[in-house]
């Protein structure tokens, strides 16, 4: 029979802790473990845990702050179980996640395995709208959201499953704060490991709840795909300038217009701004969350072509280590 470990690395987000056991609670199957690694909160998180001790089989621990990768490689040393699933604290998940796991695993030989990310009804129109920004075949080719997207799929880390033992021998997540999922992902590859997409066991993923916070976080991915670039040469793809490229090219359409008095490239993106809209409205069926979408698009792509853009000169042109220039994306225990 299928064992599973959930764990759970988590800093405060006292209330989306509760929603995510919530949901946990609800599972039409039962048998499985849920492991909480409070990774040096600021407030505390146990009076929460406990409300759910008698439904949910809970561990809880507490540590010095080490960023999200150390504290679940220090949950997995923990767990019990054959199957390690990692979620995000801000996810919720629907009440067949845990049996749809384990049918999948019976179904699909597999070392890893990911699930997509959707947007809940309960959430706010620019959760919404960020969702969409992050999942749309328009913005990150929808890799994030289906396997028909790439042809290898790429766990990442707010839903994600490795077996124990091979999690083991990879040695877990590495010392990266940001961009440590797709890290893992890649060493798997190396290490002649497979992956596989589930399509039955999405989740609900709050991700920012405004856009200066999602600016930031998707600024810090941009600063990470050229270290992962350098990290995992193999797994190169020019795609993942496509951004870079947007917010120089948007600069660019300024200067011919100002200087040549032609608009021809602020054409194209008027273009893309109305084909983004449209999209949106289709696949939300809401106009307000569509023009949201517009705003979360572009701040998506210029956040993170800006920190691609910094990353790839401070590595490529003056030479810098990944720990010198980005201190704060790294941690050692």
């Amino acid at each position: 029979m299928t064992s599973l470990s959930l764990i759970i690395a988590i800093y405060n987000r006292k209330d989306e802790l509760f929603e995510l056991l919530n949901s946990l609670s609800h599972q039409t199957d039962k048998d499985f473990e849920v492991i909480i690694i409070d990774d040096g909160s600021l407030v505390n998180l146990r009076p929460t845990t406990e409300l759910f001790t008698e439904s949910l089989d809970i561990q809880f621990f507490r540590k010095d702050n080490s960023g999200p990768g150390l504290s679940r490689n220090y949950g997995a040393r923990r767990a019990n179980n054959e199957w390690l699933v990692f979620v995000d604290s801000d996810v919720i998940v629907e009440t067949n996640y845990i049996e749809n796991i384990k049918k999948n695993l019976t179904l699909i030989p597999c070392d890893a395995f990911g699930g997509a990310d959707k947007a809940h009804k309960g959430f706010n129109l620019m959760q919404k709208a960020i969702s969409y920004s992050m999942t749309s075949v328009f913005t990150t080719g929808g890799i994030r959201g289906n396997k028909k997207s790439v042809s290898r799929f790429q766990p990442r880390s707010f839903n994600m499953g490795v077996k124990k033992t091979v999690f083991e021998q990879v040695g877990g997540f590495s010392e990266m704060r940001i961009g440590e999922d797709p890290d893992l992902s890649m060493t798997l590859w190396e290490n002649g490991f497979t992956t596989a997409f589930f399509s039955d066991i999405g989740v609900y993923h709050k991700r920012r709840t405004d856009f200066g916070k999602f600016s930031k976080q998707v600024y810090q991915f941009g600063c990470a795909r050229p270290i992962l670039n350098q990290r995992h040469p193999k797994y190169v793809k020019l795609s993942f300038a496509f951004p870079t490229v947007f917010m120089l090219g948007y600069v660019l359409g300024f200067v011919e217009y100002f200087v040549l008095q032609k608009g021809v490239i602020l054409g194209f993106y008027g273009f893309y701004t109305i084909l983004v809209f449209f999209h949106a409205l289709y696949k939300t069926r809401n106009i307000s969350i569509a023009s949201f979408a517009v705003i979360s698009t572009y701040i998506q792509m210029f956040s993170y072509g800006y920190g691609f853009l910094k990353s790839w000169v401070l590595l490529n042109i003056f030479r810098q280590q990944p720990e010198e220039a980005f201190p704060s994306h790294f941690h050692r225990e």
